[in-house]
């Protein structure tokens, strides 16, 4: 019986599909393997999946039996929404007889405002439930439904999330009739009738496509032998089964960027940081604040929805993009890439090949409208790209991923430049300059939406062509950058790392400190379930008062921390000696302040001159047990002991009027709490009152500004 405990990763990205083997008792990558991304197969992504699989099984001798689970990330559903290929919906929509004008106009795709792009295809059909609706009545509405055409049903009721009956009554039916279906009480637990239809339209609409490719996925890896869990990633930088991609695959966009943030967060443990990966086709954005990704509500071609998802700012423009001349200048690099042009990168042809070569213009996609240069060789055609650019001004190591034959990618550029009338240089560097732009652009926008300071930001560059544009951009922005460990494949080791989190949301007016607690106690319980250690489990509240909406959020590892290997646990000492290493408090100034079974705090008094002023400020740093940068202040105030007197702290130290949420953590034994959703300071005492009922050793920790 073997010990190994392997979880394998799979990213499918736009150029390649990616995979690594993951040991999570000892955290050694065990094999890795790169296919390109079969997109034009009879099986679609997963020929590609196989592939990679197989390569990984052989290269590696790794045993069936020590797979513990299998998961991937897709862009199967954002892929067929950004390009149209959806199914027409048919929507039932149901509520009581005096309501009906108003149910029918939030309901009716066709006539509703929230619509605005208005290309979810859609019949409407509006059923009164102020009597029992009947099997005939749903069934006749279903059959209406689909002879105008719908291929998969919605139901849906205005309050459906109270009393979801109905709406179930109506996919059994459904069911009957062999039509897929969706409810929007299964799509999200919140009020709002009108972007709860349009959200769960918006998933219903996808649904023949994901069946169909979930179906190939999990045929194609169970013919491989293997019998572990197949699970897919989510928007939110969780994990979920293959069963909800084909229910509810909208909970996936945005799942390929999100799989890189979570390698960033669980392998590599960045705790703050802008987070930026570059692939072959497209570049992904992300912060980190707190050891946690910003989640917010996803808008899918100008449909703003109800489903939460990493705040991931994807940009068409990568290491394989092509470039675009107008008037013998460099105009425009990307969206197309070399891979979507079934061309090879001139940086890695041979030499002599490439001297050959002529300037011609090609169309990545018959149906672009932009041309797109390539060199014409004797014996094939190779594309100009940010990588090869890169690689003729000697901006790559050798050794790195994208490292290619300096000369040929100088002789690339050459080319070009005598095409252009410049030196192949200042080619090089016009390309690149073009291609950073949007993403130099972006996190500028995120710096001050965010209000981060230049000089406490790192560029953290991921992705198989991080060293072609994140240097080159930091560079330009004047911000420190770090190149993570296994960069090109840390999409793959976020998919296998498989942080899990799950979101609970209910519409309640002033929650009472029971009804949070007992939602916290609810997704702590559903992610133990689903299999999070519980040492690693945190949670968010979160109260809107102008929605009435309760939020909890849990973020939780699957056994990626090891508890019986004692190398990984960090002694007090060795933790004291981490929060020196990452912190700015200095050796003599750091004091141990606090300790939980799973943290411990630290904190030390500076005083900082500003003109004639002197301001005395605490740092705080809190370090978990196996050495993560779990919190970090330049200025917070610790209160511990007994309940009363950490309420009694609270009480004097949160303002009664302000409107800015304080951030506000609680830990507790095993739980690391944020607070600081709540903007109300009564619920913040309250909530942690009631948290605080069963435990004797806790802390809070409150950020001052």
């Amino acid at each position: 019986m073997s010990d190994r405990r392997i979880r394998i990763g799979i990213d499918v990205g736009g150029t390649f599909t990616k995979a690594i083997a993951l040991d999570i008792v000892t955290g050694e990558i065990l094999s890795s393997s790169t296919v390109p991304t079969t997109h034009t197969s009879e099986r679609g992504v997963s020929a590609g999946i196989v592939t990679v699989l197989s390569n990984l099984l052989k290269e590696s001798k790794i045993r069936l039996n020590e797979i513990e689970i299998i998961a991937h990330s897709t862009t199967q559903a954002i892929n067929a929404l950004l390009e149209s290929d959806t199914a027409k919906v048919g929507i039932v929509a149901m509520g009581v007889g005096p309501e009906k004008n108003d149910v029918i106009k939030r309901t009716n795709l066709t006539d509703a405002k929230i619509n605005y792009e208005n290309d979810i295809k859609s019949s409407h059909r509006f059923l009164d439930t102020s009597h029992l609706i009947t099997d005939s009545e749903v069934s006749t509405a279903i059959k209406e439904l689909k002879d105008e055409g719908a291929k998969v049903i919605v139901a849906t009721e205005a309050f459906g999330v109270d009393d979801p009956s109905n709406e179930e009554f109506v996919m059994e039916h459904a069911t009957k009739q062999e039509i897929p279906s969706t409810a929007s009480h299964e799509i999200s637990g919140i009020y709002g009738l009108e972007i709860r239809t349009l959200t769960a339209a918006i998933n219903a609409s996808v649904l023949p496509k994901t069946v169909q490719v979930g179906n190939f996925v999990e045929e194609a890896i169970r013919e491989t032998g293997v019998t572990a869990p197949l699970m897919i990633m989510k928007g939110d930088g969780g994990v979920t089964s293959m069963d909800t991609f084909r229910s509810k695959p909208i909970l996936t966009v945005l799942s390929g960027p999100a799989a890189s943030v979570a390698g960033a967060l669980l392998y590599l443990k960045v705790t703050n940081g802008i987070f930026v990966e570059v692939g072959g086709t497209s570049t992904n954005i992300c912060i980190i604040k707190n050891g946690k990704p910003e989640i917010r509500y996803v808008t899918i071609k100008n449909h703003p929805t109800c489903i939460r998802s990493m705040d991931v700012r994807v940009l068409g423009v990568a290491g394989g993009s092509m470039v675009k001349l107008e008037s013998n200048t460099i105009a425009r690099v990307g969206p197309r890439s070399a891979h979507i042009a079934g061309m090879k990168y001139s940086c890695y042809a041979n030499v002599d090949e490439l001297s050959t070569g002529e300037i011609i213009f090609v169309k990545p996609k018959e149906s672009d409208v932009d041309e797109y240069v390539a060199i014409k060789c004797k014996n094939e055609t190779y594309a100009i790209t940010n990588t090869c650019a890169a690689n003729a001004l000697g901006m790559i190591e050798e050794g790195d991923y994208s490292y290619s034959n300096p000369e040929s990618a100088k002789l690339a550029l050459n080319i070009l430049g005598k095409k252009i009338g410049v030196a192949g240089a200042q080619a090089a560097l016009s390309i690149l300059q073009t291609a950073s732009f949007d993403i130099t652009k972006e996190i500028t926008r995120i710096m001050k939406e965010f209000k981060l300071e230049s000089s406490k930001v790192k560029l953290i560059g991921g992705g198989g062509g991080a060293s072609v544009l994140v240097p080159f951009v930091a560079k330009q922005l004047n911000l420190d950058y770090q190149k993570a460990d296994y960069a090109e494949v840390i999409s793959s080791i976020g998919v296998a790392s498989s942080m899990m989190q799950e979101q609970l949301e209910e519409t309640v007016v002033n929650p009472n400190p029971e009804q949070i607690s007992k939602l916290h106690k609810k997704i702590h319980g559903i992610m133990i379930e689903k299999g999070s250690t519980p040492e690693s489990i945190s949670v968010d509240s979160v109260y809107i008062p102008e929605k009435s909406l309760l939020r909890v959020t849990a973020f939780g590892n699957v056994e990626l921390d090891n508890r019986l290997t004692a190398k990984n646990i960090f002694s007090k000492d060795e933790a004291m000696a981490r929060a020196i290493e990452i912190s700015d408090i200095p050796q003599d100034k750091i004091n141990f302040a606090f300790e939980t079974d799973h943290y411990f705090v630290f904190s030390g008094n500076i005083t900082t001159k500003k003109l004639m002023m002197k301001k005395n400020k605490q740092s705080v740093i809190v370090i978990d047990k196996y050495g993560r940068e779990k919190l970090s202040f330049s200025n917070a105030k610790i209160i511990d002991g007994d309940v009363p007197r950490i309420i009694s702290g609270l009480d004097k130290s949160l303002s009664s009027d302000s409107d800015i949420s304080p951030q506000v953590y609680l830990l507790n034994e095993l739980k690391l709490i944020d607070f600081s959703g709540l903007t109300s300071k009564s619920h913040i005492i309250d909530a942690i009152k009631n948290e605080l009922e069963s435990f004797s050793n806790a802390c809070v920790i409150i950020e001052s500004k």
